[in-house]
């Protein structure tokens, strides 16, 4: 009994390595981006954005996918950066902690990369050329992974509730679209994709107390 009780505290705090190493950098790398960009011009500048790699329709068009994941870590002045990073300190914790650092990661930017893609087929739809930047849509990504591992674990992992995460989904989706601005396909987009692919990586815990994946890594 003593054995698993160590062992447990051991498996904890490795977790919370993992955690600090992935959503730490991903934060980190965000940050000093938005800080980088700055020094060429104010960063709710189209033009500026557009030059570091904002998701810009006609770009994309003439085959500069790369776009989907740049865009990823540009943001629109400071409050848009922080609005993201304090939503990924607090979802991404949860996610990494439950799923561990590489299914975490695969969920973060395959899932953005998806919001991005889907962001765009909207402008396409629309006719109109869009900038969009922002870590939102990897963001929505990690809260719909969330949804699905707490269907797997019955609706309750510690610090969160299916119904919690639910509500904040709800009213982060319904704000989207009251707001001017916000590139919803990229949220819609990646949250589908985020639970699509947490569905397919993650499985419920076992009796153990470990998480079982499917054996892609």
């Amino acid at each position: 009994m003593c054995y698993n009780k160590h062992m447990d505290a051991y498996r904890h705090n490795s977790e919370l390595e993992n955690l600090k190493s992935v959503t730490g950098f991903l934060i980190a790398a965000n940050v000093l981006w938005f800080l980088f960009v700055t020094v060429f011009g104010p960063t709710e500048s189209s033009d500026v954005l557009i030059r570091w790699g904002a998701l810009y329709t006609p770009y994309v068009e003439e085959g500069a996918w790369w776009r989907l994941l740049s865009c990823m870590f540009l943001h629109s002045g400071i409050r848009h950066l922080m609005n993201n990073m304090i939503t990924l300190f607090a979802l991404g914790a949860m996610l990494e902690n439950e799923a561990g650092p590489v299914k975490y990661m695969l969920i973060y930017f395959l899932g953005g990369i998806a919001g991005s893609a889907a962001e765009y087929a909207l402008s396409l739809r629309r006719g109109e050329p869009v900038v969009a930047v922002g870590a939102s849509g990897a963001v929505f990504a990690v809260l719909g992974g969330l949804i699905w591992v707490l269907i797997a674990n019955k609706g309750r992992i510690p610090g969160m509730s299916i119904r919690r995460l639910l509500i904040y989904a709800a009213l982060s989706i319904y704000f989207g679209f009251a707001s001017g601005g916000v590139a919803n396909g990229a949220h819609i987009g990646g949250m589908i994709a985020g639970f699509l692919i947490s569905l397919l990586l993650y499985r419920k815990r076992d009796v153990g107390g470990e998480n079982a994946f499917t054996a892609q890594s």
